[in-house]
């Protein structure tokens, strides 16, 4: 969401990334920052910690998290929402029934399992979270493989992961990433994930890789794929133009939504 429709999300970033950056703010500087009442940043960084984003002492609040590290799933999944729900209908309309797709983890592949719910497909998603939202769905064939969850991301991993997705041959792959750019492509932040994430780009004739307007400024540290294993991706319209064109220059067809 932009700011235009979502103020409070807006604003609860602008906390989030002033304390990264200080490491320690007062509540009164981040009201003056944002614009907002000491009180709702005082309600602000309450639920932050609580998400385990930050540490909350009197007065003020210090960042948890350190450069390179992937923000918590819980805090990514309100972020652009919209846009993302937007990328995952996207993303639904190139799958033809019958297909079989397996589908990555993160917050927008949430979303395309979301948008999946009512057709006749079969899936293997490889994190708890779009397994449970998959769960249920009347035509869905539903394939679950092996694996470790990590803790909050539910997204699974390790050699049981790997050895479901050697096992199997997909239509499609939809991929999820931490970073994506022309010059480094397609990046994780986790180093299981990333070889997860390859894995399943091995098993699918078609790669389709989702990736909200943030991701194009990005290069996270573990390297997953270069744009030549992509066939497709979908991202939103605040995607950088010279990012896109470049993607477009290397064979990438690009849907921005």
């Amino acid at each position: 969401m932009t700011s235009a429709t979502n103020p409070a999300a807006d604003r609860v970033r602008k906390v989030i990334e002033a304390v990264r950056e200080a490491g320690r703010l007062s509540v009164t500087e981040l009201a003056e920052l944002t614009g907002a009442s000491e009180m709702t940043i005082r309600r602000d960084l309450d639920v932050l910690a609580e998400q385990g984003i930050l540490e909350r002492y009197r007065g003020g609040a210090r960042s948890l998290l350190l450069r390179g590290e992937e923000p918590p799933f819980a805090l990514r999944a309100q972020e652009g929402l919209d846009g993302k729900r937007r990328i995952a209908a996207a993303v639904a309309g190139m799958l033809t029934d019958g297909e079989s797709v397996v589908l990555d983890s993160g917050t927008t592949c949430l979303e395309v399992a979301r948008a999946l719910q009512h057709r006749r497909i079969t899936v293997m998603p490889l994190s708890l979270h779009a397994a449970n939202a998959l769960t249920g769905a009347p035509q869905i064939r539903l394939l679950v493989p092996g694996g470790e969850p990590r803790p909050g991301e539910l997204a699974l991993t390790g050699a049981l992961t790997e050895a479901s997705l050697a096992a199997l041959r997909f239509d499609t792959a939809v991929v999820g990433c931490c970073g994506l750019t022309a010059a480094d492509g397609l990046t994780a932040y986790d180093l299981a994930d990333a070889t997860v994430k390859r894995a399943a780009i091995r098993s699918a004739r078609r790669v389709i890789a989702v990736a909200d307007a943030a991701k194009f400024s990005r290069t996270a540290l573990a390297f997953v794929a270069p744009l030549s294993a992509l066939h497709t991706v979908v991202t939103d319209t605040a995607a950088p133009a010279d990012e896109t064109q470049a993607l477009a220059a290397a064979g990438v067809a690009v849907h921005a939504v």
